[in-house]
């Protein structure tokens, strides 16, 4: 059954975005009272599932891959823009935020959202099947992103501590753009047929079968709610980060958790999207999602604080520790290693999940 789009505005999938976006302005900037925080909590999670339920009525009305592509830029933008803001509030206190943000995005992405799609398809399904030709040459350029801009400034002397130089700052920005925007043209234009769903016997799936696809006025709506409910959750989530701070400080644990936690909540929708496409066989469309997010999570960013480098006082530290260059580096050769054979098995998402895991309590315990 087709929703229309006078029907579609009064139901809870668009009152509960308007509903974030309302309770985001009306807290804005002040110090919340724990009742108001388990409030803003309640509807950040409605939020999240309005935002999985909008992206997936866009994604049917325009198809895979530009599906997944709406949703990763969507949620990567606001990302970044949450980013800057903070960057120009915090001082020199901010100097790694872009950098923990960025790694921690790869990290849930590319072993948390991948490892829980493949587990979950694989259960379901007894095998998940997937193109390795398009998942291969997006985990290839998340790899070259991640290693010019993450890991090549503990390295360089140019500028003191793990920073980039001007110079090396523009060119990593530039490289970053310049990849990611091969990666779209390649992703809808010359080679789509890549990132489609396959059947086992290797088809690419070109039509889904399930439902009529909505309306240009539904999806234009859903397009408006999607953004609304992604704006609300990245809000909230910034609002209720001083208790999560908090509470993080109260139980002795690294710093580093509180941006683990914000950058799991932002990436909630993708997760739970990819899951549901394991879910109906599209492992796919779940392995877009999860390296078009972290592709975008880069490239996106590393421009954004460049620029913002210029009126931005205080240090820009990119440069990972040498526990998180080894994590990345056995990341890129595990999901290389899943890649390859098209076909994954519980055991390769379960691997995957161990090193979420692992990444998860070094953040913890350093």
């Amino acid at each position: 059954m087709i929703t229309r789009p006078r029907e579609l505005i009064t139901q809870w999938t668009a009152l509960s975005p308007m509903a974030a976006v309302v309770l985001l302005v009306l807290t804005w900037g002040r110090d919340l009272p724990g009742v108001l925080v388990a409030v803003m909590t309640v509807v950040l999670a409605a939020a999240v599932l309005a935002a999985v339920h909008h992206a997936e009525v866009v994604a049917h009305r325009v198809g895979e891959p530009f599906g997944s592509l709406v949703l990763a830029v969507a949620v990567t933008v606001i990302e970044v823009a949450l980013i800057v803001t903070l960057m120009a509030d915090g001082g020199d206190k901010s100097a790694t935020l872009a950098r923990d943000t960025v790694f921690a995005a790869v990290m849930i992405t590319c072993n948390g959202v991948v490892g829980l799609s493949l587990l979950v398809g694989s259960l379901r399904h007894g095998i998940a099947v997937f193109n390795p030709e398009g998942t291969g040459a997006a985990l290839a350029t998340v790899a070259t992103l991640a290693t010019l801009s993450l890991v090549l400034p503990t390295f360089t002397t140019s500028a003191p501590g793990p920073e980039f130089s001007t110079v090396q700052l523009t060119f990593a920005a530039l490289s970053s753009l310049i990849l990611y925007g091969l990666f779209i043209a390649t992703l809808t234009v010359r080679h789509r047929d890549y990132f489609l769903p396959i059947t086992r016997h290797g088809e690419v799936i070109t039509v889904e079968e399930h439902a009529d696809a909505p309306s240009a006025r539904t999806a234009l709506i859903s397009l408006v709610m999607l953004a609304l409910a992604l704006i609300g959750v990245v809000g909230l989530a910034k609002g209720v980060s001083p208790t999560i701070e908090d509470g993080v400080e109260a139980a002795g644990l690294h710093h580093a958790v509180v941006g683990v936690i914000i950058a799991l909540l932002v990436l909630l929708p993708e997760t739970i999207a990819a899951v549901r496409s394991a879910r109906r066989d599209r492992v796919q469309t779940s392995l877009n999602l999860a390296l078009g997010s972290a592709m975008a999570s880069i490239g996106l960013t590393i421009p954004a604080v460049a620029l913002a480098s210029v009126w931005l006082s205080g240090p820009l530290v990119l440069g990972l520790s040498s526990i998180h260059m080894v994590l990345l580096a056995l990341t890129v050769v595990v999901a290389s290693l899943t890649v390859v054979p098209g076909r994954a098995t519980p055991l390769q998402g379960g691997v995957h999940l161990v090193l979420f895991a692992a990444y998860l309590e070094l953040a913890i315990n350093p």
